[in-house]
């Protein structure tokens, strides 16, 4: 019979919440109010309490920073190097969620004071190795945005399309034909119409549209892909 001797470290959870705002993608960042990294920028996060799951425990810590508790979230990836943290041994679970901004509050007074969305490109020097995790989070969104319907989770409930399609634009960081894009998104047959316009400038009033489903929907399950 092996025997197996447990070494204590800690377990923690991270979480990248990515929303857009004024057309931009931008992510949450707190920072810390001390050591180790203190006045440093960081995900929102911390442990994993003996009585929760590592999934209770990233929900608990988001609608802390946020307020907000119904969103998307999934699991990452699991970061335990040895050095990733000097006070010892830490293993991360990381998560990502995706907010509509209008959705949620900021709230200034946690971890030290300081909240801030910054966009994606002009992320400062981080604590700990929460670049690294960034980055991975923005690869995995940008991957699934093209067989899934992901990105719906950064819209309100009523949108355009052209709001649409600025979604679609700020992820992958990259301009669409409007003519093709609306003649793809509408043949996917996700959308419903609301029979409701928006009124925006001296522009005719756009027609609003919802999503047809309340989850995220696999679209290579149905052969489809979106490769605009």
């Amino acid at each position: 019979m092996v025997r197996f001797s447990f070494d204590r470290h800690a377990v923690t959870v991270d979480i990248v919440l990515v929303t857009i705002h004024k057309e931009t993608l931008k992510v949450l960042l707190v920072k810390r109010d001390r050591s180790p990294f203190g006045g440093k920028w960081a995900l929102p996060g911390g442990g994993v309490g003996s009585h929760e799951s590592v999934d209770e425990a990233a929900l608990r810590l988001l609608q802390k920073e946020t307020q907000v508790g119904n969103v998307y979230l999934e699991q990452l990836y699991t970061f335990g190097e040895l050095k990733r943290d000097p006070r010892g041994r830490v293993i991360t679970v990381a998560y990502y969620a995706l907010v509509n901004y209008d959705r949620f509050r900021l709230e200034p007074h946690l971890n030290g004071g300081g909240t801030h969305l910054f966009t994606v490109n002009r992320i400062p020097s981080l604590a700990f190795d929460h670049q690294k995790i960034i980055r991975y989070a923005l690869e995995r969104l940008r991957h699934k945005v093209n067989y899934t319907t992901i990105c719906f989770q950064l819209l309100p409930d009523k949108f355009t399309l052209s709001e649409l399609q600025k979604a679609y634009e700020v992820i992958l960081n990259q301009k669409f034909d409007k003519r093709n894009f609306r003649k793809k998104m509408l043949q996917l047959n996700i959308l419903k119409r609301t029979g409701e316009k928006r009124i925006s400038g001296p522009q005719r009033p756009a027609e609003l549209y919802s999503f047809t489903e309340s989850k995220v929907l696999k679209l290579q399950e149905r052969g489809i892909l979106i490769p605009f």
